[in-house]
């Protein structure tokens, strides 16, 4: 997984991604319509913890950033990491908003952010103070994504997967967090640099 910044708005362009958002569901709106994991989910989010440092790096954020993730209950690689992510939008408010969407119920943004050919979740948009689209996140850590279609292959599925859930254990979500707010300090940065001196306003970048 690389951490690349990307400016760019898909079909959805200006207003419609603006929309997609505002209407997409709060974590604790998703949370109380979860229909699988509901234990499962509360958990990872009460027992998450944001080190003071993540905190401190959001807070220098020259703006809000906007997390769109697409997601389902059912995925465990989400229950590891989207919880932390929406505990760390609770502590930091004034510059994070996390919103979940379902990765079914939006083929079009899920076919948009798709690891090699894979439907993989969970993708954590990164959008600007204008709704454009900065950079994207998912569906592991990098480190752990690279073992998992490296040499974790080699095992049979179940014990993959017990090995996946070990490595989450261990790393308390830290790697997840270093990582998406590395991503969200990359495109911020990003953003400062394309606006027009004249005028602030962002100026589209399409990254070849």
């Amino acid at each position: 997984m690389e951490l690349e910044v990307k400016s760019y708005q898909l079909t959805l362009a200006g207003a419609p991604m603006r929309d997609r958002f505002e209407s997409a569901p709060t974590f604790a709106a998703f949370l109380a319509g979860a229909q699988s994991n509901t234990d499962l989910w509360t958990t990872m989010y009460k027992l998450a913890r944001v080190p003071d440092s993540i905190v401190d790096r959001v807070r220098s954020l020259p703006s809000k950033v906007r997390l769109l993730v697409l997601n389902e209950d059912w995925c465990g690689d989400a229950v590891n990491t989207v919880p932390p992510l929406a505990k760390l939008a609770s502590l930091v408010p004034e510059k994070v908003d996390l919103r979940i969407l379902g990765r079914d119920a939006n083929p079009d943004l899920m076919d948009a952010h798709l690891t090699g050919t894979s439907r993989a979740i969970p993708v954590v948009i990164v959008l600007d103070e204008n709704h454009v689209e900065r950079g994207w996140w998912g569906p592991r850590p990098r480190e752990l994504q690279a073992w998992t279609i490296g040499p974790g292959k080699a095992l049979e599925k179940a014990e993959r997967y017990r090995e996946i859930r070990r490595w989450y254990a261990r790393d308390r979500a830290l790697t997840t967090l270093d990582e998406v707010v590395s991503l969200m300090e990359l495109a911020a940065t990003k953003l400062e640099e394309t606006k027009s001196p004249a005028t602030g306003r962002a100026v589209q970048i399409i990254d070849s």
